[in-house]
C-alpha cells in the first residue's frame, strides 16, 4: 500500500512491484546510497556492475521510466553510479534482470538481447548488461535510428573486447519493432502505480541520526528549504556532486536535492532570447537546441555520454563553477544572465558577474538559481565553439573556447568576443586580445599578430591534462582555426 504522505523514505518500482524504502527504520542504507550499491544488495540484481564509479564506463547502466506528462511513459539510460535512491522516487527502475520473460526453464529474451547474441555482440560479458540496457533505452525510444544515434546512444559504454561494431549491428537488427514488449503491455499499470506516487507532492525530508536529505517537488518548497538549511550541498542532477562521495569518499551530511521540481524543468523562446530553466537536463536541452541555437547543440553533444547528459542539468553546470565547464564559454559568449529566487526576492545578474572566483559563485546562503537566460546571437553573427580533450566523447576538455564575431561593411572587426575555459581559475575572455582586433580587418595577418598576443595573455596551469605552455599553443592555434572556418562565411556576415 501506498504511504499517504511520504516524510522519510522514497518508492519506486522494481521488478513490476512497488518498492519503499524508510530509511528512518534501516542502517544499512543511507539516502545517499547509490542506485548501484543498492541494487548489488539486492538477490538477483548483480547484473549491474561497478567499473569506474564514475559515469565514465556505463558498466553500471540502468532505465528509468517516468510519467512524460502526456499520459505516457518516458524512458531513458542512467548511470546507477551517479543516483542517489531519492533520485528514482516516484519512476520504475529497470534493471538487465527485468528484461527477458521466464516460463519455468524457459527464457525468452528481450529482441535486443536476441540481437547481440545473433551478432555476436559480447565477449567477456562484464560490460555486457550496460551495454544491453543502453540499447533497451534505444529501442523504446527510436525506431530504425541512424548509425548517428545508435553510436551516440553507446558512448557511454566501453568495451573492450569485442568491438562496437557487432554492436551497432544488434541494434540496428533490434529497433525496428516500434518498441513493443512486455513493458508495453504493462505499461497501463505501471502508470497508475506511478501518478499514485507522483500525487502527493510534499517534500521528501529524511533526518538519519548522521545525514539530511531533503527532496522538495515545487519552488516554494525549494526556497523554504534552502532558507531553513542554507548549509546543504544543492544536487540538481548530481553527475558532479556525487564523485565527492564515489571518487573522494566524502561523507555528505546534508543534501538539498532539486532534481524533482518540475517548474525548474522549462524552455521558453521569443524572438530575442531562450529561457532554460535550471533543472532542464543537458539531453533535453540539445534536441532543442539542434535548430535553435546550433552552436550551443554542438558542445553538448561532446559534453558526456547519454547516461551522463539524461542526469546532469545546464543548472547544475553552471552552479559547479568550474573553470572547464563545457557549457560556459559558449553563454558568457552570448551575455547570458542568472536569475536567483529566495524567500520574497529574485534577482537577475550576467552570468559573467555570477562567477567570482574558482568553484565559487555570488549566490547567497538562501538562493536557488531558477533560469539561465540565454540571449541569441544575430543574423550576421558568426559563432564558433570548440573543446580539445584527450577523447573526443565523455572527456573533460583541456582548453574549451567561443568565439563571436561581426563584421562591418569593409570586413573589419565590428565586435568580437573570445571566451575560453581551462586557461584561468575562471571562464574568462581573452581581453587583450579582443582589444587588439577591433576595428582591424578580419585577415590572417592581423589574427596572427593576435595570436601572439594570446599567447601570453593567459597564465594557465599544468595539470594530467595539459601543460601550461600546451594550452597556450591551444588557445592561439584555436582563434587561427576560427580565423580559418570564418573566412568563407565573412561574405555572408556582412
Amino acid at each position: 500500500m501506498l504511504m499517504a504522505t511520504l516524510k522519510s523514505g522514497v518508492q519506486f518500482i522494481l521488478d513490476g512491484k512497488l518498492t519503499e524504502i524508510d530509511f528512518s527504520f534501516n542502517d544499512s542504507i543511507k539516502p545517499t546510497t547509490t542506485v548501484l550499491n543498492y541494487l548489488r544488495s539486492l538477490p538477483g540484481h548483480k547484473g549491474v556492475k561497478e567499473g569506474c564509479a564514475e559515469g565514465d564506463c556505463g558498466a553500471c547502466t540502468i532505465v528509468v521510466a517516468e510519467l512524460d506528462g502526456r499520459g505516457g511513459l518516458t524512458y531513458k539510460s542512467l548511470d546507477s553510479c551517479l543516483l542517489f535512491l531519492p533520485a528514482i522516487h516516484g519512476k520504475h527502475l529497470i534493471t538487465v534482470e527485468n528484461l527477458a520473460l521466464k516460463n519455468g526453464h524457459e527464457i525468452k529474451l528481450h529482441p535486443v538481447q536476441e540481437a547481440m547474441v545473433n551478432k555476436d555482440g559480447s565477449q567477456c560479458g562484464y560490460c555486457t548488461p550496460g551495454i544491453v540496457m543502453s540499447l533497451f533505452a534505444l529501442y523504446k525510444t527510436h525506431q530504425n535510428p541512424s548509425r548517428e544515434i545508435i553510436t551516440d546512444a553507446l558512448t557511454g559504454n566501453l568495451c573492450r573486447c569485442t568491438g562496437y561494431r557487432p554492436i551497432i549491428d544488434a541494434a540496428a537488427e533490434a529497433c525496428c519493432l516500434n518498441g513493443d514488449d512486455h513493458f508495453s503491455e504493462n505499461e497501463e499499470e505501471i502508470i497508475t502505480i506511478l501518478q499514485k506516487i507522483n500525487d502527493d507532492n510534499s517534500p521528501i525530508e529524511i533526518f538519519t541520526k548522521n545525514q539530511t536529505y531533503l527532496k522538495p517537488f515545487t519552488i516554494a518548497e525549494a526556497i523554504r528549504l534552502r532558507k531553513e538549511h542554507p548549509d546543504a550541498l544543492i544536487v540538481n542532477g548530481s553527475t558532479d556532486v556525487a564523485l565527492l562521495q564515489t571518487k573522494k569518499k566524502i561523507f555528505l551530511p546534508k543534501i538539498l536535492d532539486l532534481s524533482a521540481v518540475d517548474e525548474l524543468k522549462l524552455i521558453v523562446e521569443d524572438h530575442s532570447k531562450i529561457a532554460v530553466g535550471a533543472g532542464t537536463s543537458l539531453e533535453e536541452l540539445l534536441q532543442f537546441c539542434e535548430t535553435r541555437l546550433p552552436a550551443l547543440a554542438k558542445i553538448l553533444k561532446v559534453f558526456g555520454s547519454l547516461q551522463i547528459r539524461n542526469i546532469a542539468t545546464l543548472g547544475g553546470n553552471i552552479a559547479s563553477a568550474s573553470p572547464i565547464g563545457d557549457t560556459l564559454p559558449l553563454l558568457l559568449a552570448l551575455d547570458t544572465k542568472v536569475r536567483l529566487l529566495a524567500d520574497g526576492r529574485q534577482r537577475e545578474l550576467l552570468l559573467k558577474d555570477f562567477f567570482v572566483g574558482y568553484r565559487k559563485t555570488s549566490i547567497e546562503a538562501d538562493e536557488i538559481l531558477a533560469l539561465i537566460i540565454i540571449s541569441k546571437p544575430l543574423k550576421n553573427e558568426i559563432i564558433r565553439t570548440y573543446k580539445i580533450s584527450k577523447r573526443k566523447d565523455l572527456d573533460i576538455s583541456s582548453v574549451s573556447a567561443c568565439f563571436r564575431l561581426k563584421l562591418d561593411e569593409n570586413k573589419n572587426v565590428a565586435h568580437i568576443k573570445i571566451i575560453f575555459g581551462g586557461m584561468a581559475a575562471t571562464t574568462k575572455s581573452a581581453e587583450k586580445t579582443v582589444e587588439f582586433l577591433k576595428g582591424l580587418p578580419w585577415s590572417r595577418e592581423i589574427v596572427e599578430k593576435a595570436m601572439e598576443i594570446l599567447y601570453h595573455e593567459f597564465s594557465p596551469i599544468s595539470d594530467a591534462r595539459a601543460d601550461e605552455d600546451s594550452r597556450r599553443i591551444m588557445a592561439k592555434n584555436l582563434l587561427m582555426k576560427f580565423w580559418i572556418e570564418t573566412e568563407e562565411l565573412t561574405n555572408n556576415a556582412v
